[in-house]
C-alpha cells in the first residue's frame, strides 16, 4: 500500500510499506506528473523520437541507434543483481500503471498523434515491422504512450549521460592538432559545448550557526521545460529520503537528504570514453574491421528511424571489437570516404553513400575499405551502469554508508560531497575510469595499433579528507588524474572566497552564494581595451565605462550589457581571423550531434581568455589583437547596440522544449532576462558571438541542513508538474529566477494526501 502527499508547491512525498511498493509509487507519480517528458526521454533513449518530434530529431535518433544505447541498457539490466533488478522493474510497473492517466492529462500526446507514424522501438530494431504498434494500444484522440520495458530507465540514464564526458572534444583536438599544430590544442581547452557550471560546497559544523554541516550547490545543465530534476520524497520503514530525482529513473541518485546523512555531486570532468579510428572492409559479403590482430568480423545491421511528416531514414549500425561505430565513412572531421593504399588489402575507388557504406550495387563482389570512428564506453564493455548504487544510497544512514554505496557507482564519473549528523564528512570521486594509453584521452587512436586497449580500471578512486570548507566546481582538483580538460578555476575560487568571508553560515544565507555574479574572467579583454590608442571619442567613452565597470553580470546592469556586446564582437572577429581560418567549417564535416563541440565561434568564445593572451598563433600577436579589439569597440559604438540596454534585456533564458511554446500555457519563446554568465558562480551560459540568450544554467538549487532536514531548501526552474495548465507547472519559476529557494517540508501533517485508486 502506498500514499501520495503534496506540499504547497505540488512536490510529491510518497509513503509505502516497502522499497518495492515505493518504487512502484515513484514510477506511477512520475507518469502522472511528467508523462510527456518521460515519453520523449524514452523515445530519445531508443532512437524513436523523430517519430513524434519530426526531422530535427533524426540526428539524435541516428546516434542513439549507432551507439547502441537501448541494447546496452538491456545488457546492463540482465547483469544486475536480483534485488536491484526487481526494484527497477517495480518502478517500471508503476510508470506503466500511471501512463494512461498521465497521457490523458498531457495535451502534447494529442498534438503529436496528428503526424506520428507507428512506433518501432527496442534493442535490435531492424525495420518498420519489427515491434508493431505501441503496447498501450491505439488512441483515436492522439498518440498513445509507449509501454516501458524493464531496461527503459537504464536507457534514459545512459541517454542523458553518454555525452557527459565530452568525447566529441577529441574530434576537435584532432582537428586543431592537424590544422594548427599540437601546441595549439591547449589554447582551446574547455569542456564544450558550452561551459560547465555545476557548483557544490560543504560547510562543516564549526562554520555554521547550528553546529551541523551544510551542503549546498546547483547542478548546471541545459534548462528544460519541464525541468530535468524532479523534487521528491521517498519514505518507507527502511528509509526516508528527500532529493532531486531524474524523471524516468528510480531513486534519488545525485542530490539527497536522508535525515541523518546528505550527499551531492558535480561532474568530475573525467575522461573515460575512447574514440578509435577504424578501417573497415566488406569481404565476401561480410564486414570486417582491422584490429591489432588483423581483420576481424564486425556486427552490422540496418535499422529504420520513423520520421513524423517525412519518409523513414535508414541507419546502418556497426560494432567492432572496440565498440559501436558512431561515425561511418570517416575517421574524424577531415577524413571522409574510402581510405588510400596504406591499408591491408586493395583499395577500391568508390564513394560511400550518406551513411558511410559503399554502394553494394557498384562494389558487389569487390573488396572495399574505408575509415570510420568507433566509441568504447564502460557501460557497454562492463554491462554496468552502476544502478546497484541507487537503492544502496536510499538506505544510507551515515557517510560510511554513502561511501560504500558509491563504490558501486559507474556512470557518469562524479565528485561527491557528503556529511552526516555525527560529524562524518566525505569528499571523493565515484565512477568507472579505464586504464589505458594516455593518447586515448587526448585524441582518436588507431584501432589497428597495439597499446590502446583497456588494461583495467583506475583504482582506488581519488579521495581527500575534508578539512574546513570544501568546494567542487568542475575545476582541476580532486579528479585531476582522471581528466584532460577542466573548467576554469574562477567559480571554485570565488565560492571559496565568499564562504571564507563569514565566520558562520546558515542555510538561508546560501542563496547569496548561489547567485553571485562577479565575472573574474573579464580581465584579459578589459586589459586589452585599456591599452588601446587611436579610438574615436564615443569609443573612448565606452572603453572608459567598461574599465570602471564592477565586473558583475547583473540583469539590471548596463555595464554588463556593454561588456557582452564588445566581447561578442571580439569573438566574431577572432573566429574570422586568418590565424584560425583552418578551423572554419570543421563542424560541417561531422555528424550533427557532435557539431556543438566542433563549431569554431563557440570554441573561440570559451577560449577567449587564452586567445587574447597567447603568442602561439602566428599572425595573432599583441598588435594584431589590439587592432581587432579596436575595430570591435568602434563597431559596437557605431551600431549603438548596447546604449541604454541592460544585461537582462539581452540575456534571456531559452529552454529546451519538446513541443513549440504556444502549446504550453503561460510560456513564451524566451523567458525573462536573468543575471549571470558562464564564469560566474551564477553560471548562466550563453554563447558569446552567437547569442546572448542562454540555455544552460542552474537546473536546480539545494541547501541540505544536517541540523534538521526541515531547515533545508530547494528550488527548480518552472515547477513540480510537467502538465500544461497545472498550477504547479510554473509556480517555482519566478522564485528560481530571483535566486530564492523554498523549504523542504518533512512534517507529514503539513502535507495534503492525494486520494487515488491503486
Amino acid at each position: 500500500m502506498s500514499s501520495v502527499y503534496r506540499d504547497a508547491f505540488g512536490i510529491p512525498h510518497l509513503r509505502a510499506d516497502d522499497p518495492y511498493e515505493l518504487a512502484f509509487a515513484q514510477g506511477r507519480v512520475t507518469a502522472l506528473d511528467r508523462a510527456w517528458q518521460i515519453e520523449v526521454e524514452r523515445r530519445r533513449a531508443t532512437g524513436t523520437s523523430a517519430a513524434v518530434l519530426g526531422p530535427d530529431a533524426v540526428p539524435w535518433d541516428r546516434f542513439a541507434r549507432q551507439a547502441r544505447l537501448a541494447d546496452t541498457a538491456e545488457r546492463c539490466l540482465h547483469a544486475l543483481d536480483g534485488d536491484t533488478a526487481a526494484w527497477v522493474r517495480a518502478y517500471v510497473d508503476g510508470v506503466n500503471a500511471g501512463l494512461p492517466e498521465g497521457a490523458r492529462r498531457a495535451p502534447e500526446f494529442a498534438a503529436a498523434g496528428e503526424t506520428a507514424p507507428r512506433e518501432t522501438t527496442g534493442p535490435g530494431v531492424a525495420g518498420p515491422d519489427a515491434t508493431g504498434p505501441d503496447a498501450a494500444g491505439p488512441d483515436a484522440a492522439g498518440l498513445a504512450p509507449g509501454r516501458w520495458e524493464p531496461w527503459t530507465p537504464m536507457a534514459i540514464w545512459l541517454s542523458h549521460h553518454i555525452l557527459f564526458a565530452h568525447f566529441p572534444a577529441k574530434l576537435w583536438r584532432e582537428a586543431v592538432a592537424e590544422r594548427l599544430g599540437p601546441e595549439a590544442v591547449a589554447l582551446f581547452a574547455a569542456d564544450g559545448p558550452g561551459t560547465s557550471g555545476s557548483n557544490g560546497w560543504l560547510v562543516p559544523g564549526d562554520r555554521t550557526v547550528t553546529g551541523a554541516a551544510l551542503i549546498a550547490g546547483d547542478p548546471h545543465r541545459f534548462i528544460e521545460d519541464p525541468g530535468f530534476y524532479q523534487q521528491i520524497r521517498l519514505a518507507c520503514p527502511e528509509f526516508d529520503v528527500a532529493g532531486l530525482a531524474v524523471p524516468g529513473v528510480p531513486g534519488i541518485a545525485h542530490f539527497g537528504h536522508a535525515g541523518s546523512v546528505a550527499w551531492a555531486i558535480t561532474n568530475a570532468m573525467a575522461d573515460y570514453q575512447d574514440l578509435y579510428r577504424e578501417r573497415l572492409r566488406r569481404r565476401e559479403g561480410h564486414l570486417e574491421a582491422l584490429g591489432p590482430d588483423g581483420w576481424r568480423p564486425c556486427a552490422a545491421h540496418v535499422e529504420v528511424v520513423e520520421v513524423a511528416g517525412e519518409s523513414p531514414a535508414e541507419v546502418e549500425v556497426v560494432e567492432t571489437e572496440r565498440g559501436p561505430v558512431v561515425m561511418l565513412g570517416g575517421s574524424g572531421p577531415d577524413r571522409l570516404g574510402p581510405t588510400g593504399a596504406d591499408h591491408e588489402g586493395p583499395a577500391v575507388e568508390g564513394r560511400p553513400h550518406e551513411n558511410g557504406f559503399p554502394d553494394d550495387a557498384r562494389n558487389r563482389e569487390r573488396e572495399t575499405a574505408w575509415e570510420a570512428v568507433s566509441l568504447r564506453y564502460p557501460p557497454r564493455v562492463r554491462r554496468d551502469l552502476g544502478f546497484a548504487a541507487l537503492p544502496a544510497l536510499l538506505r544510507a544512514k551515515t557517510v560510511a554508508d554513502v561511501d560504500r554505496a558509491l563504490d558501486r557507482w559507474a556512470e557518469p564519473v562524479n565528485v561527491v560531497l557528503a556529511a552526516d549528523v555525527d560529524g562524518g564528512l566525505l569528499h571523493r570521486v565515484a565512477g568507472v575510469v579505464p586504464v589505458r594509453h594516455p593518447d586515448n584521452a587526448l585524441r582518436i587512436v588507431p584501432a589497428w595499433e597495439p597499446g590502446h586497449e583497456w588494461s583495467g580500471l583506475y583504482a582506488p578512486m581519488p579521495r581527500r579528507a575534508v578539512s574546513g570548507i570544501t568546494v567542487m566546481a568542475n575545476e582541476r582538483g580532486l579528479a585531476a588524474p582522471l581528466g584532460v580538460e577542466f573548467a576554469a578555476p574562477y567559480r571554485a575560487a570565488r565560492i571559496s572566497r565568499l564562504l571564507g568571508g563569514s565566520p558562520r553560515w546558515s542555510a538561508g544565507e546560501m542563496a547569496a552564494v548561489h547567485t553571485d555574479t562577479l565575472l573574474p574572467g573579464a580581465g584579459p579583454l578589459l586589459d586589452l581595451l585599456a591599452g588601446l590608442d587611436g579610438l574615436g571619442p564615443e569609443a573612448v567613452r565606452l572603453r572608459d565605462r567598461l574599465l570602471g565597470w564592477d565586473r558583475r553580470m547583473d540583469a539590471g546592469g548596463t555595464g554588463a550589457a556593454e561588456y557582452a556586446a564588445v566581447r561578442a564582437e571580439v569573438v566574431r572577429r577572432l573566429a574570422a581571423h586568418p590565424a584560425l581560418a583552418a578551423l572554419a567549417g570543421v563542424d560541417a564535416e561531422a555528424p550533427e550531434v557532435f557539431r556543438p563541440w566542433l563549431a569554431l565561434t563557440p570554441r573561440v568564445a570559451y577560449a577567449l581568455e587564452k586567445l587574447l593572451t597567447t603568442d602561439r598563433l602566428p599572425g595573432l600577436d599583441r598588435a594584431a589583437r589590439a587592432d581587432l579589439a579596436r575595430a570591435a569597440l568602434e563597431d559596437v559604438t557605431a551600431r549603438g547596440e548596447a546604449t541604454g540596454v541592460r544585461w537582462g534585456d539581452l540575456h534571456r533564458l531559452d529552454p529546451w522544449r519538446a513541443v513549440p511554446y504556444p502549446a504550453i500555457p503561460g510560456a513564451t519563446s524566451t523567458e525573462a532576462g536573468l543575471s549571470g554568465d558562464h564564469d560566474c558562480v551564477l553560471s548562466t551560459s550563453s554563447v558569446p558571438g552567437v547569442t546572448h540568450h542562454f540555455a544552460r544554467g542552474p537546473a536546480a538549487r539545494y541547501v541540505w541542513d544536517l541540523s534538521r532536514r526541515d531547515g533545508s531548501l530547494w528550488i527548480v526552474p518552472f515547477g513540480a508538474s510537467g502538465v500544461p495548465g497545472d498550477p504547479h507547472r510554473r509556480d517555482q519559476h519566478p522564485l528560481w529566477s530571483r535566486g530564492e529557494l523554498v523549504p523542504v517540508i518533512t512534517d507529514w501533517d503539513r502535507l495534503v494526501e492525494e486520494q487515488h485508486d491503486h
